[in-house]
């Protein structure tokens, strides 16, 4: 990470690179139907230094047989879209609450949606977070990594099997 160097009567600290997450055995499930989106996400995310494995579902249907499928890697985190094609992204959310092996799994919603009754019932269904995707770039990129920062690094998640 770093190390010391003497100096003239000074101690200081060099960096010499930080990579913020090295485990890569865990990896993130990106529920993303915009292709543009998608590509923001997973730039922003490697701006950020979070090496995890990104696996992209491109619907409600697909994030479902990601999570569900017999022999299925549980993701460290659900970054969930709300507008989806097939199922909707509240119904993958309710699905992923309901089932004993996903029901702990963190899941933060990730939406251009706006809409008060979206973030009201993506919290009685449980999410554990309700993120709206800034417009600008820049902006996107520094909540991808605080987000990352939070639930990749510093969270403590449950064991999932």
């Amino acid at each position: 990470m770093g190390s010391w160097r003497r100096g003239r009567g000074r101690d200081f600290l060099v960096y010499t690179g930080v990579t913020l997450m090295s485990d890569t055995s865990r990896c993130i499930l990106l529920v993303e139907d915009d292709p543009d989106h998608e590509l923001l996400t997973i730039r922003a995310l490697q701006k950020s230094n979070i090496v995890n494995d990104v696996h992209v579902a491109r619907d409600g249907e697909e994030a479902l047989n990601a999570l569900f499928e017999e022999g299925a890697k549980k993701p460290q985190l659900v970054l969930l879209d709300l507008k989806l094609p097939k199922v909707e992204g509240l119904e993958v959310l309710r699905r992923i609450r309901e089932d004993e092996r996903t029901k702990m799994l963190p899941v933060v919603v990730l939406t251009s949606s706006d809409e008060e009754r979206d973030v009201v019932r993506s919290y009685k269904l449980g999410v554990n977070s309700y993120i709206r995707k800034p417009v600008n770039f820049n902006e996107f990129a520094e909540a991808t990594r605080q987000l990352g920062m939070y639930w990749l690094v510093l969270n403590e998640c449950p064991p999932l099997n």
